[in-house]
């Protein structure tokens, strides 16, 4: 099992951790930064610093999978093929680079990650500008893209300009759980058509955009801490990584809108130039 420390702060960039296995999938940690692929976002990528200083590039991160396909509880770290194999292969007699019970330094493309946080960050806001059923996204350094149920046409300034209105507001955004009850009385809350948010543990992490503080709190709850009226712009579970206030994500425009099948319109996020 490998202890995913991102999934309460995500704004570790790095951890020491020992080597507990080196597999065809990957290098897994005991514990880790890198986010694995999943729920539209990309894999994180990096560096493993070893002892003696140098390092092993780490290309993209996944998460583990048993012989059935299923998914386990370890966070793979992909280094480029050549170097995996000669983990997988090491001659007898040679001193390998990196072995079982091993510490390193998991240290993440900090610059790149970041701006999978903005992104992702931002696609909440367009959920909260456009509630619709999401059938499909794609988190990336370079662009996000957000596809929805739906047949209405959209306007790309109008869009850019309400996601910026929220940027500007600065609202916060936190980390939190709701339990699975919870969630069975609120099934609004997952905007996804096809992907769940796994259950079995009783607690499904949660990200909250505002200030509200409870799944039915009305918008003119007055905060004790703001003296301001308590708002909840979003509430969605999420396994992802994201940036603690609105206004960190910046100038984010809708750089194109694409009708990918009579129900489907796609919205693709871009950095302002």
């Amino acid at each position: 099992m490998t202890q995913d420390l991102f999934r309460q702060d995500a704004y570790l960039t790095e951890c020491t951790a020992t080597v507990t296995a080196i597999t065809p999938q990957g290098i897994v940690l005991d514990r880790t930064v890198f986010y694995p692929l999943g729920g539209g976002q990309a894999g994180d990528t990096g560096v493993l610093v070893l002892a003696d200083g140098s390092t092993i590039a780490i290309t993209d991160t996944r998460k583990g999978k048993a012989e059935d396909g299923s998914f386990t509880k370890e966070i793979c770290h992909q280094p480029l093929p050549d170097l995996l194999e000669q983990l997988l292969t090491q001659e007898q007699g040679a001193t390998p680079p990196l072995r079982v019970g091993d510490t390193v330094t998991a240290r993440i493309d900090w610059a790149r990650r970041h701006r999978m946080m903005r992104f992702h960050t931002a696609s909440h806001l367009l959920c909260h500008i456009l509630p619709k059923l999401v059938n499909g996204c794609s988190i990336t350094p370079v662009y996000a893209r957000i596809d929805f149920n739906m047949t209405e046409a959209l306007d790309k300034e109008a869009l850019s300009a309400a996601i910026a209105e929220l940027v500007a507001a600065a609202h916060p955004v936190s980390v939190g759980t709701i339990l699975d009850a919870e969630l069975d009385a609120n099934p609004a809350l997952v905007k996804s058509m096809s992907v769940q948010p796994p259950r079995g543990s009783g607690q499904i992490r949660t990200i909250r955009i505002g200030t509200a503080t409870a799944l039915a709190a009305p918008i003119d709850q007055v905060s004790a801490e703001v003296d301001k009226p308590a708002v909840l712009i979003d509430l969605q579970p999420c396994g992802g990584t994201h940036v603690a206030n609105t206004a960190e994500i910046g100038a984010v425009i809708v750089t194109k809108i694409e009708k990918k099948s009579a129900m489907t319109r796609r919205v693709v996020l871009g950095f302002a130039p």
